[in-house]
């Protein structure tokens, strides 16, 4: 496989014989990105003086299941690559040192965006193309290696990506023909005292590449600990932060939003940013909350670091066998009712639905004792109990969140789902009409063979305190965050659309119905929502647009359902070409 750090002239030359999409029928134009089989595509001559003018970082694409079909066929890699495809992290028992999604320049995690074209599932015989992946991705190391990709994309009218980690459900962080900056490897970490009128305490620098789980144990060693996913690989200052955030402490601190206190960032004319409430404020704002991949390349981002303590979790867990359909939704329905006492302690709760089984894996206090953890759930184990339901319980205290976070969080799969959300108002969860309203729409969805799993938080104006941010406001109202997902199956692409229909025209509306005020959570959210632009960001879109022309004038940065996405379509081909429809479209 060839270096992920420096990319020579032959390599270049070799690159160019790995088979490309041909459509003759569509041809390039200046309302148009210039595609790899245009006229107007860069010559090797030019792309290799581009190589040299980034320092030698320019990394042609070579998809990470090659090794899986001919003629590039080795069964021995292969194997390995399938059997550690769908884990969030490198497993250790493979016999080979596998790349994962993370540590590739054009890996990503949405099986969907890829077309098939390039996986260890699909026949050996099919061919390995580029598909929807980026053609060229720069291994940022400096600011200015930012703008002159920014700057080549722009003279060169080529569709321009920001790529992480590639954990990203909905596909932005690739696009075909596609040139992209890399910024996993900026993992600088810096801790610091911070003080102004609006916070005073501990905060940490990161660079945009630090995952969450880098950020837990660097804080960790300080007494300290920060909000991020419950999926270590984040990439907390990309999408993560920038969607929103959810987190097992953001009933005690908020989003991850809701922790920015800076961001350096190179907007879409190359220039160097610093923006926070003092100083280019509008953007500040937007990159909190606004969305990922829309305003700017983020270079860092200064976050709040919270003084650690103990932390107390359970787990709760029990199947339907022995029981009746009704016993189950009876004890789904009183924990729903018990969601506001729970979260306005500082709890968050992680539940799992199936049609075969209930899992509270875990519901996590930061800061609450255990005995005040094991009162809030005493009443429905005492329900549960009542109801005959043979049920699987445990606690236990920790010394600190990464303690808890080790040794309770599950792990997440990648790759293996579709997904859709929405955000539950609390108010539904205070009647019991509403709970009753609730309890039939999570059969409607465990009827469909789907899960729902709900992220019970309170991130009210109550607990964040004094922060300024682009968080959808249906946060501010929300019991829980509520995502319905339904398996993947690779493929089978007539089954998956269907599925991916089922969500957008049944799943997502059973659920959106008791709230239809509310909204999604834009980082794990149906890309066919309807009326996506309030759903995903409320009463801000309008602002949202404003802000976007006003740092990316060129238009260069896109993500599907982002803000200014409506001005583009993309073909199935992965031709982008500028819309002049309301919303933006995709033909996967």
């Amino acid at each position: 496989m060839l270096s992920l750090n420096t990319l020579k002239v032959g390599a270049l030359l070799g690159l160019v014989a790995i088979a490309s999409p041909v459509h003759g029928s569509e041809s390039s134009s200046n309302e148009c990105r210039c595609f790899p089989t245009d006229d107007c595509w860069p010559s090797v001559s030019v792309w290799n003086a581009f190589n040299q003018s980034v320092d030698g970082r320019l990394v042609a694409t070579v998809p990470l299941a090659t090794p899986c079909h001919t003629p590039n066929y080795n069964k021995e890699t292969c194997e390995d690559l399938r059997e550690g495809w769908d884990m969030p992290e490198e497993q250790k028992n493979l016999s080979i040192d596998r790349v994962t999604s993370y540590k590739s320049s054009s890996s990503f995690m949405a099986p969907l965006f890829t077309n098939g074209t390039c996986d260890p599932y699909h026949p050996i015989s099919k061919p390995c193309t580029l598909g929807n992946f980026v053609r060229y991705a720069v291994n940022v190391s400096t600011p200015t290696h930012v703008a002159k990709t920014l700057k080549f994309a722009t003279e060169h009218n080529i569709r321009f990506i920001i790529r992480n980690t590639g954990h990203d459900y909905n596909g932005k962080s690739t696009g075909a023909g596609a040139i992209s900056v890399w910024t996993h490897h900026l993992k600088d970490i810096e801790f610091k005292d911070w003080s102004d009128k609006h916070y005073t305490g501990k905060a940490a620098k990161l660079g945009a590449g630090i995952q969450g789980i880098e950020a837990y144990e660097a804080a960790h060693e300080r007494g300290l600990r920060m909000v991020s996913g419950e999926c270590p690989t984040v990439g907390m200052a990309g999408g993560y932060s920038q969607g929103g955030g959810h987190s097992a402490l953001n009933s005690r601190y908020g989003l991850g939003a809701d922790q920015v206190l800076e961001w350096e960032v190179i907007d879409g004319n190359g220039n160097f940013l610093t923006a926070n409430r003092e100083e280019n404020t509008d953007l500040y704002w937007a990159l909190a909350g606004g969305g990922g991949g829309t305003y700017g390349v983020v270079w860092s981002m200064t976050s709040k670091a919270h003084e650690d303590s103990k932390v107390s979790g359970l787990n709760l867990t029990f199947t339907t066998t022995g029981i009746s359909d009704e016993t189950f939704f009876k004890a789904v329905e009183f924990y729903n009712s018990r969601l506001p006492y729970i979260v306005d302690e500082g709890v968050m709760s992680l539940c799992f639905l199936t049609n075969a089984s209930f899992a509270i894996e875990p519901m996590t206090g930061p800061g609450v004792p255990l005995a005040k953890l094991e009162s809030l759930i005493e009443p429905v184990l005492k329900e549960f109990t009542r109801l005959g339901i043979n049920y699987t319980y445990q606690t236990e205290e920790f010394d600190s969140y990464l303690d808890q976070f080790n040794t309770q969080v599950p792990v997440v799969e990648v790759g293996v789902a579709q997904y859709g959300s929405w955000l539950l108002p609390r108010t539904v969860v205070e009647s019991s009409n509403g709970l009753h309203e609730l309890t039939n729409s999570i059969r409607t969805v465990l009827a469909e063979d789907a899960t729902f799993t709900t992220v019970a938080v309170n991130v009210s104006k109550e607990v964040t305190g004094d922060v300024y941010n682009a968080v959808n406001p249906a946060w501010r109202t929300a019991i829980a965050h509520t995502l319905m997902s339904t398996a993947w199956e690779y493929d089978e692409p007539k089954k998956m659309q269907e599925k991916r229909d089922l969500m957008t025209n049944k799943l997502v509306p059973a659920v959106s119905r008791l709230g239809p005020n509310s909204g999604a959570y834009l980082n794990e959210c149906d890309f066919q929502q309807p009326n996506w632009q309030y759903a995903f960001y409320g009463k801000n879109y309008q602002t949202l647009r404003s802000i976007k022309q006003k740092y990316d004038p060129n238009h260069l940065f896109y993500g599907l359902t982002a803000v200014g996405s409506e001005d583009w379509t993309v073909s199935y081909s992965g031709r982008m070409c500028r819309s002049n429809s309301s919303s933006s479209h995709i033909d996967i």
